[in-house]
């Protein structure tokens, strides 16, 4: 069938099977705002938008009187992008697919967009296709491309005009904002387009349904193509593909639709901050607990990592990215292509959460238990229960409780005075 530019018809489209199947992405965030690299990726906004005394200090210090944005293209070199460094990192976190900032509020164009003359990494700073690049890289591993786009641009003078005019007028978007979708599509037919920048103003301003309508008939990644949910005004959480809802949203219980948290390793800034600290950056176990409780609620989960202007991922990310990885090679099975069980999460306790695959129940507790015992109420075992620690080869003991639940002999781990690494799972078999 094809659908109308309407949400009723666009919202029935079922979304691609691979996007709930991956579970887990990477971010990348990376632009002209890598290059003040102080603050967060709205750099621009918050100096020159809200003159914000902090950042006008930061500029009078660091940079000659008179310095305007722009003079901060030249210096977003990309000397040492190395694409197929970037992909063997991603794919060794464990991701499944990765989401570039094609264009931020910024209006800064990381590939050799035709409607941004001058403003685009072709033209300036990098001379080089850092879209096209990077996703030929990803393409090699088999790992899925995202797009980020922003709808808007904070100081491009015909989104200013046509916001003047109360967004009756649509010069901006029928100059610029459609010509780039339309292109990056046909240019490098994306897996999924996360859609931004368009709190401002509503859906039919940014003629959000046409584009979609024409994506999912007629573009060349129709069938597999998967957008998020930003797509105008009162949209986010009702209309689109999967929902975002938020930055960092965390529901508290099972949505009815397919949802991402997109979170970031800099705990301030989606940008590079040449200023990070180490109580800034999100340590393993955050990372993995936010990994669980997204999937086990049936979310995704991208994580976001800033790059600096010269392209590199600093060594703080790569790590924790690596270890992200070393913990999905373990417990992957659990992860990946899994789906919510009947119970979420245990009521007794916030640290044991479920997925399941088919019969096959996941338990993954956050915590080790003190006496190396684990108490699951929520599983109802049979005669022929089957119980294994994923990553520790043997079955392990279990016992019914009285009344409900089991409790399950975990294997010794050597006593130290550091607590182990964060999570493991028990998978159980023959549970109801």
């Amino acid at each position: 069938p094809r659908y109308r530019p309407d949400w009723a018809s666009l919202d029935a489209r079922p979304l691609p099977a691979w996007f709930d199947r991956a579970k887990v992405g990477v971010f990348v965030h990376w632009g002209v705002f890598s290059v003040p690299a102080w603050g967060s990726e709205w750099f621009w906004w918050h100096w020159q938008g809200q003159h914000d005394a902090a950042y006008e200090r930061f500029v009078r210090r660091r940079f000659p009187p008179g310095t305007t944005y722009a003079e901060f293209a030249p210096r977003f070199t990309a000397h040492d992008f190395q694409p197929r460094q970037w992909a063997e990192l991603f794919q060794r976190a464990g991701a499944r697919y990765v989401v570039l900032t094609t264009k931020h509020h910024e209006g800064f164009a990381n590939w050799g967009s035709p409607v941004s003359w001058n403003w685009n990494s072709v033209d300036t700073g990098p001379h080089r296709d850092l879209v096209g690049e990077l996703g030929e890289a990803l393409r090699e591993r088999n790992l899925h491309y995202g797009l980020y786009h922003s709808l808007m641009e904070w100081f491009n003078p015909l989104y200013l005009a046509d916001k003047q005019n109360d967004f009756k007028t649509q010069s901006f978007v029928l100059k610029k904002t459609m010509p780039e979708l339309y292109d990056l599509v046909l240019k490098y037919k994306p897996d999924l387009i996360w859609s931004d920048g368009d709190w401002e103003a509503p859906d039919s301003y940014w003629n959000s349904t046409s584009f979609l309508a024409w994506l999912y008939n007629d573009s060349p990644v129709k069938d597999t193509v998967v957008v998020n949910d930003r797509w105008g005004r009162g949209c986010s959480c009702h209309h689109g593909g999967f929902y975002n809802c938020a930055d960092k949203y965390r529901p508290g219980s099972l949505p009815q639709h397919k949802w991402e948290m997109c979170s970031s390793l800099d705990k301030l800034s989606w940008g590079y901050r040449s200023n990070t600290s180490l109580a800034e950056v999100m340590d393993e176990m955050s990372v993995i607990e936010e990994l669980v409780q997204t999937v086990s609620l049936g979310g995704n989960y991208l994580l976001n990592v800033g790059p600096t202007k010269e392209g590199v991922i600093v060594p703080i990310f790569q790590e924790r990215l690596l270890a992200l990885g070393r913990w999905l090679d373990t417990n992957g099975e659990a992860i990946y292509e899994s789906q919510p069980w009947r119970v979420q999460v245990e009521n007794t306790t916030d640290t044991v959460w479920y997925t399941s695959k088919g019969p096959v129940v996941f338990a993954i507790f956050l915590l080790w238990p003190r006496d190396s015992v684990l108490h699951l109420s929520s599983p109802i075992p049979s005669p022929g229960t089957q119980v294994t620690l994923l990553g520790f080869g043997g079955t392990l003991e279990w016992q019914q409780e009285p009344g409900r639940g089991m409790l399950i002999t975990l294997p010794y781990m050597l006593p130290s005075p550091l607590p182990p690494q964060s999570g493991w799972v028990v998978k159980l078999e023959g549970v109801k």
